[in-house]
């Protein structure tokens, strides 16, 4: 058994008076926790106090109290959150093992697994320092997400720990005050307003600003101050009139004013461009009643007595909140200003305070509403930790994150009719990731309403979203330009990333093969040693990373295979690219759509059946040109940039090619050139008239055809129009 026992210490110091106080504060805890815990259980918290008591013994804070004051303060936020009894043990505990030293097996022996895991949680997360330095404070989020998944209350014991830091943060260091204070308002406050909390979110906020802005929370709080004493009849006279409606209707219900925070204030000024009047020109009240059933009686009273502003009135008991919120929100003109009213029942007031702290004061009740509230955040955390999974680095994982912590949500709906909670200005694409990873994937269309919708276009609450799927459809690169959730974002580069790989590792093999044949070798030939030899040289992981750097352009082909076949005595020698194999030798077949490594140029548009070379583009792949393209490498070193390539037979797709057309100026010639290029099965991507005089006229064209006889057949009939002079292919 470890040295600190179980029994109540007996006190050595002469310190009497702070003993008693501490005594005296434990035990005023206590009289709180029996307003909702039994007695063995209230004992067991005090034994916990008392252990880290005797652990922390000699420790100040630097405020000069007993360090002890610091856990006990922890344990009771908790307490006014009615956390259950292991969640206040490890309070008490929280700092324990990483500041006395006392292992975890102990704390396990004396408290049990679950306190001891809680604790070890804690400690976890308060070594986390989120540095300025951004790659850290990504790594550190990442284990903040494992404790979360782990158990959802190490978090809320962090949060309640940050929150007593924030309240005693004078006497630190100006430094250390900022970054604290920075942290909580990236960090902590978030995650306390994802998590529902918002008592803790707006303590935090308002903590955080203060220390990051003292000078500008003084002037704000002051110009509150001064504003509600000029301010107090009108509030009482609108406060009075609406008791009087609600007594008048028998409807019961407690009217509250509502304070502006300073964070909440200082941000619409900077972010809305809003002055400070205009912020505190609204008046806002919270009317708190028994059901739900008096919440829409009263929304109908308060709508008798003032004008409803149009679109300011949100019913968030209907459609709650991804966090769990719920309420009735109106926005009324009465007495010359704004009232802003919530409606909601006590269950609502408490949930709506405490978040998903409220779980477990309802959970012996099976309360529904907590019950959702707590799958919500299940499903946030599950969230997490598929983002974590499919993000390549720490930095890619945080910056998903952040979006999903800060969201302003939409509401639409499946075809089913089930509800789905998105950020605002989600797309289709977010709302098909938001159901499935496989469904974004495999997403090529939506339908809003019924009716066929572009995947980009931004969704409005209410619409019914369906998405149109297909079997082998992969994601598009440019969706990351307009999806805004981290699921779909983390899920499209996770794909795109493997699809690159699959793809580099293909042509790059083709083109090893290719330029092993000029030195008269095969792959299958090159003894597994040699290839060793030549990745160990050029310093890669493996043998396919370096057919992958092929691929991409990064590394030379014809060195690679000049290595695999001399042997080491060639290693380090200068390359001759003058003796490179001829590269007409052994062409590269193209079939059109190459995916993400092979792509056309737009200076010559190649199309099947013109004679084409790929040049190399680091880190990007290769791109093909026209071979008489005037933007081709040159000299010896460019050439060897160079792939012959040979097109497929059965080519199908479509390419862009660019006409200059050259007619008279006749009425209506311009529908009959677009006629003649649909006659001949051509589809018109541009049209457009370039330059132009009384007589004549220059029409360009950027047409969409299949090869070469197709391009000749459209040409044809475009010539063929009597007022046409002449027409050809424009090559930049």
């Amino acid at each position: 058994m470890h040295a600190f026992g179980l029994f109540c210490p007996r006190y050595t110091d002469n310190d009497g008076g702070a003993v008693v106080a501490a005594e005296a504060t434990v035990e005023e805890l206590a009289r709180e926790l029996s307003s909702y815990l039994d007695t063995n259980r209230i004992n067991q918290v005090r034994r916990a106090y008392y252990y880290a008591e005797q652990a922390h013994e000699g420790q100040m804070r630097k405020s000069g109290d007993r360090y002890i004051t610091h856990p006990l303060a922890v344990a009771g936020i908790l307490a006014d959150l009615r956390l259950d009894h292991q969640s206040l043990m490890a309070a008490m505990l929280h700092d324990v093992i990483e500041d006395t030293g006392i292992p975890k097996d102990a704390l396990a022996e004396q408290f049990g697994e679950d306190v001891a895991e809680l604790v070890d949680g804690v400690s976890k997360l308060t070594q986390i320092e989120f540095r300025s330095r951004a790659e850290a404070q990504a790594e550190n989020f990442q284990k903040m997400t494992l404790a979360m998944a782990k158990d959802i209350r190490v978090i809320l014991v962090k949060l309640a720990d940050r929150l007593h830091n924030m309240r005693t943060l004078g006497p630190m260091p100006y430094e250390k005050r900022l970054r604290i204070a920075t942290e909580t308002l990236d960090i902590y406050a978030p995650i306390a307003n994802r998590l529902g909390m918002h008592s803790i979110c707006t303590e935090l906020e308002d903590l955080g600003f203060s220390s990051l802005y003292p000078m500008r929370a003084k002037y704000i709080s002051k110009a509150v101050e001064k504003l509600r004493g000029s301010h107090r009849e009108i509030i009482e006279d609108i406060q009075g009139k609406l008791q009087e409606k609600l007594e008048e209707r028998g409807l019961p219900g407690r009217i509250l004013g509502r304070e502006k925070h300073l964070n909440s204030i200082y941000n619409k000024m900077k972010f809305k461009q809003k002055s400070f009047h205009e912020i505190m020109d609204v008046y806002a009240f919270r009317i708190i009643t028994d059901t739900e059933d008096n919440c829409y009686r009263i929304l109908g009273a308060v709508h008798s007595l003032y004008k409803p502003l149009p679109g300011r009135f949100k019913d968030y008991i209907a459609m709650p909140k991804s966090n769990g919120y719920q309420s009735i929100h109106t926005t009324l003109f009465g007495m010359h200003v704004n009232i802003e009213i919530q409606i909601r029942t006590e269950e609502m007031e408490h949930i709506a305070n405490n978040g998903i702290a409220a779980h477990w004061m309802y959970k012996n009740e099976a309360s529904g509403v907590t019950t959702i509230n707590q799958s919500r955040v299940d499903r946030w955390v599950k969230g997490l930790m598929e983002m974590r999974e499919r993000a390549d680095d720490s930095m890619e994982f945080i910056e998903h994150v952040k979006v999903d912590l800060f969201p302003d949500e939409i509401y639409v709906f499946t075809p089913k009719g089930r509800i789905m909670e998105l950020p605002s200005g989600a797309t289709p694409v977010d709302f098909a990731y938001a159901i499935h990873t496989d469904i974004g994937n495999a997403s090529v269309a939506c339908r809003i309403n019924r009716n066929l919708a572009s995947l980009s276009q931004p969704l409005q609450s209410g619409q019914t979203v369906e998405i149109i799927t297909a079997p082998g459809a992969r994601p598009n690169p440019a969706w990351l330009s307009f999806v805004v959730t981290g699921k779909a974002r983390s899920s499209i580069r996770h794909v795109l990333k493997t699809r690159k790989r699959t793809e580099s590792m293909e042509l790059g093999r083709t083109l090893l093969k290719r330029s092993l044949k000029g030195f008269g070798a095969k792959l299958s030939d090159i003894s597994d040693a040699q290839k060793q030899a030549v990745v160990n040289h050029n310093q890669v992981n493996s043998f396919d990373d370096l057919i992958s750097d092929i691929g991409l352009g990064n590394r030379m082909a014809y060195l690679v295979a000049r290595q695999l076949v001399s042997g080491n005595d060639v290693m380090d020698a200068p390359a001759n690219l003058e003796n490179a194999p001829d590269s007409k030798q052994g062409a590269v077949t193209i079939r059109g759509t190459e995916g993400l490594l092979v792509r056309f140029a737009n200076c010559c548009k190649p199309i099947p059946g013109d004679p084409v070379v790929g040049v190399m583009d680091s880190g990007n792949g290769m791109v093909i040109h026209s071979d008489t393209c005037s933007r081709l490498p040159e000299g010896d070193e460019g050439r060897a940039r160079l792939t012959h390539l040979k097109w497929a037979k059965d080519i199908t797709d479509e390419f862009s090619v660019e006409l200059r057309v050259e007619l008279e100026r006749q009425r209506g010639v311009i529908a009959e050139v677009a006629n003649a290029v649909a006659m001949a099965d051509g589809n018109i991507e541009r049209i457009s008239v370039e330059d132009q005089n009384a007589r004549f006229g220059i029409v360009s064209l950027v047409v969409h055809v299949n090869g070469r006889k197709h391009l000749a057949r459209v040409m044809r009939r475009v010539r063929n129009i009597r007022a046409v002079t002449h027409i050809g292919r424009v090559r930049h």
